[in-house]
Order: C-alpha cells, then structure tokens, then sequence
C-alpha cells in the first residue's frame, strides 16, 4: 500500500476549491497521471522540489511533492 493514500493525495489537491465548486481532482487517474508527469521531469533532470533522501525513486519523490504542496495540479480551464 503507498503512503500517502490516493484519498489523502485527492484531499491536499482539492482543499483550496471553495464549497460549492468542482473538486480539481475526481478521480485517482488524475493523481496517477500527475504524478507520473513530475517523476519523468525529475528523470529528465528536474530538481525535487523536497529534501529527497538519497537513493529514493522519482515517483516517490513526485507523490511527496504533491502531498506536501509543492506541485498543484491544475484544471482544465486553469
């Protein structure tokens, strides 16, 4: 099981919409897909954006990014 869970990771995105309006993220597709975008930048070079201990993978790197709030995901309209 991976820590944080999707529910968790959907909660951190989703807790700037104000009431009312449409959650950015619905779905766990839209984790996945976001955090497989950041694991590839960080293989490509990009530098994390969190102290990542040594050895650790980029999509565990990528998930803590998002789970901290140092990536947003943003809609489609954004």
């Amino acid at each position: 099981m991976i820590h944080p869970s999707y529910s968790d990771l959907m909660a951190v995105v989703n807790e700037d919409v104000e009431p009312g309006e449409q959650p950015v993220v619905q779905s766990r597709y839209s984790i996945v897909l976001a955090t497989a975008k950041r694991a590839r930048q960080i293989i490509a070079g990009d530098e994390p954006l969190i102290e990542a201990e040594e050895g650790k993978k980029p999509l565990s790197i990528a998930v803590e990014e998002l789970y901290e709030g140092k990536i947003k995901i943003v809609g489609d309209d954004e």
